[in-house]
């Protein structure tokens, strides 16, 4: 090794002369500690000091596709672009939400479930995409035989974000369980139960944001802003409650980028 070299990468075993012997060949395997130092030692000074890849340019592809995500959202459709004192509002509104779930936490989360209450494992996907949007909403059947509409069955319709419920799920329950909607979002619509735990879940993240937390809300705000768009019904209603997401992640989360302009 250079002197040079050497000095930038200092030996962590030096080895000195070593009486090996005049029948030392470093191609078999070493017999003393001796040997095996020495040999690392002639292999380390046969290595080149820079290696350049060989690179086939006949096997690259010619067409790669490469996929880029828009940053921003998507402006609301004319006339739905929600004023910035209903945006300052919300904000407003929603931590107070914050601040009084936080106040109280201990106080829900010793409160008894109900018997037919059973939170799914934080893991288990599909369990908790059935927990909160209910078998009709996950299995997409449009309405309830009369005989269901005797009673709510939770089970069909989804158990609702009771404080009792969200003041159990530590961080990385509510991260997951966003994840979980969000990702069902991605290729479903938007509905009433969905926008209900969305809600509660926001309220229940911790800032700072942890990086998969703030991945998670700008991917739902986008996709909140792609929905908006694509509502052809004009659906006051919905369109609130997805310029209420918008303006939560944008606005209280200080995604200001993701913010609508306001009318």
């Amino acid at each position: 090794m250079e002197p040079g070299v050497e000095e930038l990468m200092p030996r962590l075993l030096p080895v000195g002369d070593c009486d090996l012997a005049e029948d030392f060949d470093p191609t078999v395997p070493p017999r003393t500690p001796q040997e095996y130092l020495k040999r690392v030692q002639i292999e380390a000074a046969r290595c080149p000091d820079v290696v350049v890849a060989q690179i086939d340019p006949r096997k690259l592809k010619k067409q790669q596709t490469v996929n880029i995500s828009l940053s921003g959202c998507q402006p609301a459709p004319e006339g739905y672009s929600p004023p910035l004192k209903w945006q300052q509002q919300q904000v407003a509104n929603f931590s107070a939400v914050r601040q009084s779930l936080n106040k109280h936490r201990n106080h829900w989360r010793s409160q008894n479930l109900d018997s037919n209450v059973t939170m799914p494992k934080s893991e288990d996907e599909e369990g908790w995409k059935k927990f909160c949007l209910g078998e009709r909403v996950y299995s997409e059947i449009d309405a309830l035989s009369d005989n269901e509409n005797l009673g709510i069955d939770y089970m069909k319709v989804g158990f609702p974000p009771l404080l009792s419920i969200v003041s159990r799920m530590n961080q990385a329950t509510v991260t997951s369980v966003l994840e979980y909607l969000i990702s069902w979002f991605g290729e479903k619509k938007f509905t009433p139960e969905l926008g209900r735990w969305l809600y509660a879940l926001l309220a229940c993240l911790e800032k700072p944001l942890l990086p998969e937390a703030h991945s998670l809300i700008r991917q739902l705000a986008r996709r909140c802003s792609e929905v908006r768009v694509l509502e052809k019904s004009k659906n006051e209603e919905q369109i609130s409650a997805l310029n209420l997401i918008i303006c939560l992640v944008s606005r209280y989360f200080d995604q200001r980028d993701l913010a609508d302009e306001p009318s």
